[in-house]
């Protein structure tokens, strides 16, 4: 074989290898408003949300992210090593672009609305990720990633061993006699408690450790009037640890109704990692159920000696 003919069988071969490259890295997927987005290159991630970031870490992934957001605190080496691009709800087009994504991978939470239609208006393709707060949902999220960057296999491996957490999960469920009366506190500003009602990620983490939501008669996070609150008379109050000497607690029992009611009274106030407990990412089945056992603990007692 002549030198010549060897550089032509290894350029065809080359020409071969990136073409079958490149064929498996195409995919046209439907993101979660429905929108058809051709992804041909997954090389450079921008990872746009907590869960977003962890399904990827996750999924062995990591590799391909270029960048994250500063909800992106899990696992904790993703903001140390990867450039960070703003906050998940306060993102500037430039500052997502200035880390030459090949694709824009983001949650549904991601804004302001402006700059996210200026990403999606640009070349980079833009995907929003699905986000139902069931376990269902949470299978479906992380298939719908894995799909996107061709690591099915893993994705496949992945949602197996979240599916048999939810399914521990139910079956713990089943052994509660009486579910406990609990509401989510956001945020407490101006002597108002914001709390989490029907249709969001609170309720439904709330309902998957076992309880019954006291606001569930209300839409969406709320800030409420002292007579509302009052009314709810949680038995307990969960709500989001923050890094600051102060104790969230603090804050929810200066608001009078909760400071009144049952959980204020028995100081039965659960504080949780925010991300942990509300993404709903590989990890939320034990983010429920531990939260389950802080509700119930004489029921993980009565786990253990199972």
């Amino acid at each position: 074989m002549t030198s010549r003919t060897f550089r032509a069988l290894a350029t065809a071969l080359v020409a071969l290898i990136s073409l079958a490259l490149g064929a498996r890295a195409e995919v046209s997927v439907k993101d979660g408003t429905g929108r058809n987005v051709k992804i041909v290159d997954t090389s450079r991630i921008v990872a746009i949300g907590g869960d977003v970031t962890e399904i990827l870490y996750a999924l062995k992934a990591d590799g391909k992210v270029a960048a994250v957001d500063s909800t992106s605190q899990f696992p904790a080496q993703a903001l140390k090593e990867k450039a960070n691009v703003g906050y998940l709800r306060a993102l500037s087009a430039e500052g997502v672009l200035s880390a030459n994504p090949s694709v824009i991978v983001a949650s549904k939470d991601a804004g302001p609305t402006d700059v996210v239609a200026a990403l999606k208006a640009s070349a980079v393709p833009y995907v929003e990720v699905p986000d139902d707060h069931t376990p269902e949902g949470v299978s479906a999220k992380i298939r719908f990633i894995a799909k996107l960057i061709g690591a099915d296999t893993a994705g496949d491996a992945l949602t197996k061993t979240v599916e048999q957490d939810f399914a521990a999960l139910a079956r713990d469920r089943t052994k509660i006699a009486k579910p406990v009366r609990a509401i989510f506190v956001l945020a407490v500003q101006n002597g108002r408690a914001t709390v989490a009602g029907a249709n969001t990620s609170a309720d439904a983490i709330l309902k998957l450790a076992g309880a019954k939501n006291a606001a569930a008669g209300i839409e969406g996070f709320k800030p409420l009037v002292e007579e509302a609150v009052t009314e709810l008379a949680p038995d307990a109050i969960v709500t989001m640890q923050h890094s600051s000497a102060t104790f969230a607690s603090d804050a929810i029992l200066s608001v009078k109704g909760l400071a009144a009611s049952p959980a204020g009274q028995n100081k039965r106030i659960i504080e949780m990692d925010g991300l942990y407990l509300l993404s709903f990412g590989p990890r939320s089945a034990r983010a429920a159920r531990d939260l389950m056992a802080a509700l119930y603990p004489g029921l993980s007692e009565r786990r253990a000696g199972e």
